[in-house]
């Protein structure tokens, strides 16, 4: 047991001026009486009630030092408490090239995801969670992590020009796995945001899907796009960015094969409440149960002493008014 503030112990000097004041008082406060003689009174005795009555002023000195300690704050160290919580580690790789910014979703395709992926890293506390953005190439924007702040900001901040654009897809699973190697937990994933088909990079899907089997980690891949039609970005003559309808094209095929070979699963958002149906549905599935060790380096243990100060200033109380009472 160790004291937080220890220089209340200063305070235990008072028992000085107390025990001084408690003599003198006792010894001023009996009465006199003048008699001729003192025989009659020769065979009474002393009862324990005289001896007892000094027993009040140790209860309230007891008192008043358990409540000095309870001020010290006494504290125990170093200890360890097991709790039962859902865990595990988690990467979403998010698709940031230019068709992310199909405006079939409000405000856009990137918008939508990044909000839903926020919101779902809001209610994942136990878990460890990473970031990985790709588009042409792809690249780590946060490692696993419990810091949800610092996810937060990061995802906040995503754009379609921090990469080069394209889509690979097989790359951004393939960091993804990097990350999940750093994890401990027995369950591992990855949450696949894009919204079309593998163009370049230097791992395959397929690839990457066959790696992510052999290391048991789950992909939920999640296309986003709406059905038929879909107001495109592209730059026209003078730089300029314009929205053209152009036909959404997600290559389902691909995506599903991946999310089923990995003991995943495939999703189709064709709109924002859709995407977070998708959301809530991988939160149900992606929760395992797990113990975790807490260690708490300094606890407080003042209670007790607490406590035992009501129970001896109650006890002097009770024997003060009943068994101790003394008439005026």
């Amino acid at each position: 047991m160790q004291l937080s503030q220890p220089q209340y112990l200063w305070l235990f000097l008072i028992y000085i001026p107390l025990i001084a004041w408690y003599i003198l008082k006792h010894r001023n406060s009996h009465a006199s009486i003048a008699l001729s003689s003192t025989k009659a009174f020769d065979k009474i005795g002393r009862t324990w009630k005289v001896y007892l009555r000094h027993g009040l002023f140790l209860l309230r000195l007891a008192a008043i030092g358990c409540l000095i300690i309870v001020l010290a704050r006494p504290q125990l160290k170093d200890s360890w408490h097991t709790s039962s919580t859902e865990g595990t580690d988690i990467v979403i790789a998010l698709d940031v090239s230019t068709s992310m910014l199909a405006r079939d979703f409000q405000p856009d395709r990137l918008e939508a995801a990044k909000r839903v992926a926020a919101k779902f890293i809001n209610g994942r506390e136990s878990d460890n969670i990473g970031l990985v953005v790709f588009a042409g190439e792809s690249l780590t924007g946060v490692p696993m992590t419990v810091d949800r702040s610092q996810l937060l900001s990061y995802i906040n901040g995503v754009s379609t020009d921090m990469i080069e654009d394209g889509t690979a897809i097989g790359d951004g699973i393939a960091t993804s796995l990097n990350r999940l190697k750093e994890g401990k937990a027995k369950s591992k994933s990855i949450i696949l945001l894009t919204d079309g088909s593998n163009n370049t990079g230097v791992a395959t899907p397929q690839m990457a899907a066959e790696v992510a089997k052999e290391m048991g980690v789950k992909i939920y891949a999640v296309g986003i796009g709406t059905n038929g039609m879909a107001d495109f970005p592209r730059p026209d003559m003078l730089g300029r960015i314009e929205y053209v309808k152009l036909p959404v094209v997600i290559d389902e095929a691909t995506l599903q094969n991946i999310a089923q070979s990995t003991g995943g699963k495939y999703f189709r958002a064709t709109d924002n409440r859709v995407l977070e149906d998708v959301f809530h549905e991988i939160d149900a599935l992606e929760k395992t149960q797990m113990d975790v060790r807490h260690f708490s380096h300094t606890e407080d243990n003042y209670m007790l002493w607490a406590w035992l100060a009501l129970g001896f200033f109650a006890l002097e109380m009770f024997l003060r008014y009943t068994v101790l009472r003394s008439i005026p």
